[in-house]
């Protein structure tokens, strides 16, 4: 409607509200009488040029004037509107695809063409936090059939942009996630694109965890590229490691991820669809996963991997996708680092072939390296493990690490944090279990991944016999607060490790 009655002046009020938007308007404001908007009214707010959908917040204090209308710092940008200019505020039509969640809800299976249109919804903004929630939990507990996950990834690859590249073969790695440390992908990536495969990894910022590979990257390089960056670098290289989000790939996954979060649900079925959409996005055509499995990963027992598995490999075939699922060890962190420096560290060191490198890292990394080499089918089955140790032992992938660091525009040698506190055992005996959940919530509290020093320098893997007063852990944090923090929950808990 751009009737002049419903026009109103921007004015900025600087209010964050993470993703979401928000719209703040004067109860006595002549549009909200006129049009009946009450508090949490979802309305389109138009500036001539564009559009967003947002929920309105109504404000009973003088902060605006009756004909002005604020909006969060998120719907700021999406709209691009500048201070002082007018908007026009409607009421939002009816979203028919809010039905088809109803249905849902209800049991009922979801068509390729409903799923499509909930996705488009999503990525235009038309859904809400609460709407957004609904969805998720409507499909979560295993409520999605193979079709449906199939059906979902489609919908989610088209909700963005596609890469494609002039050599169509282009492998790709992905963890399931859940275990501290298991930084894998640069070395993986720097093996692989030195064999002379085409590598372009888009990876995430960490989302439960004390880092993602974007996070440890963002220590040593520049990981901030855009799309066409992204390709200059590959082009030279034959791979990268950049933060996919610029990259606008499977635009929707960033949002549903969002919304999983914070209600700590993990969707087997948006799983699969989030891993593929974002690989089938960015021109994959193999793609090996890392599944760990233990009691305190993502996945807990080998029922559940299997099962995953097979739905993985499904959806993976429906879209044009070769994959391998590799079943590894989940029961404690890999390498000794937990946070993005100490993280980074590991990584140079298995790159350098020091002496003191994390072994269960550089192994893994081979293993990945190797399977991924195989799966490519430019090596036969069975020596991928050779090639991929060559490779590395011989310093071709750190050299390759390196180049590809500088392509991306830089290379800095990762620090650690000035505040430190060693846990020290208080017996002697073996350590037989690690709770991985707990000990990257120390990790996050003592300030990682935003603050990139931050973590964990872990010292006792399962199987070691450790003596009374032995270092178990050691916890780095920028700021004595944030140390305090992380010591303040450890007291607080028993058997982080469980030592016999």
């Amino acid at each position: 409607m751009e009737d002049s009655v419903n026009r109103l002046r921007f004015r900025r009020l600087g209010i964050h509200t993470q993703y979401e938007h928000f719209a703040y308007m004067r109860e006595d404001c002549e549009v909200c009488i006129s049009e009946g908007f009450e508090a949490l009214t979802r309305i389109r707010v138009t500036n001539g040029r564009k559009s967003i959908v947002a929920s309105l917040n109504v404000i009973r204090t003088e902060i605006l004037l009756p004909e002005e209308i604020s909006l969060s710092e998120s719907a700021i940008h999406a709209l691009g509107i500048e201070e002082g200019k007018s908007v026009t505020v409607s009421h939002l039509n009816p979203i028919n695809s809010l039905s088809y969640v109803r249905s849902k809800i209800y049991g009922n299976d979801l068509s390729a063409i409903k799923l499509k249109e909930i996705i488009q919804d999503i990525v235009s903004g038309n859904y809400s936090n609460i709407q957004l929630s609904a969805f998720i939990t409507a499909c979560a507990g295993n409520r999605m059939t193979s079709d449906e996950i199939t059906f979902l990834t489609q919908a989610m690859i088209s909700s963005g942009q596609r890469i494609s590249w002039k050599n169509k073969l282009v492998v790709d790695k992905h963890c399931i996630g859940g275990l501290p440390g298991n930084r894998t992908t640069p070395i993986l990536v720097s093996i692989v694109t030195a064999f002379g495969l085409t590598m372009p990894k888009t990876s995430s910022r960490a989302i439960t965890s004390p880092a993602g590979t974007a996070d440890t990257m963002e220590v040593m390089t520049k990981v901030n590229l855009t799309l066409e960056q992204i390709k200059k670098v590959v082009k030279k290289e034959g791979g990268c490691i950049a933060w996919g989000n610029t990259a606008k790939l499977s635009p929707a996954d960033d949002i549903l991820i969002r919304v999983e979060k914070s209600l700590d649900l993990d969707s087997e079925g948006q799983l699969i669809a989030s891993v593929l959409s974002k690989k089938a996005a960015a021109g994959s055509s193999h793609v090996v996963i890392d599944m760990p499995i233990g009691d305190t990963a993502k996945i807990r027992s080998i029922e559940a991997a299997n099962q995953l598995k097979v739905e993985m490999e499904k959806v993976a075939h429906a879209i044009g996708i070769k994959l391998k699922v590799v079943i590894t060890d989940g029961t404690q962190p890999v390498g000794r680092g937990i946070g993005p420096a100490l993280e980074a560290r590991d990584i140079l060191s298995v790159l350098r072939n020091e002496a003191n490198a994390s072994l269960d890292l550089k192994e893994r990394a081979i293993l990945l390296a190797g399977e991924l080499l195989e799966l490519s089918g430019k090596v036969e089955a069975g020596d991928g493990n050779e090639k991929a140790r060559k490779i590395l032992e011989s310093g071709e992938a750190y050299k390759k690490f390196k180049a590809i660091c500088n392509a991306q525009g830089s290379f800095t040698e990762p620090k650690l944090a000035t505040y430190k506190h060693e846990i020290k055992a208080e017996r002697a005996g073996t350590v037989i279990k690690v709770d991985n959940r707990r000990l990257a919530k120390i990790a996050k509290l003592a300030g990682a991944p935003s603050d990139k020093e931050a973590g964990i320098d872990f010292r006792a893997p399962i199987g070691i016999e450790v003596e009374k007063g032995q270092t178990l852990y050691i916890i780095y944090a920028e700021s004595r607060g944030e140390l305090d923090y992380a010591m303040e929950y450890y007291n607080s808990q028993t058997d982080i490790l469980t030592i016999q």
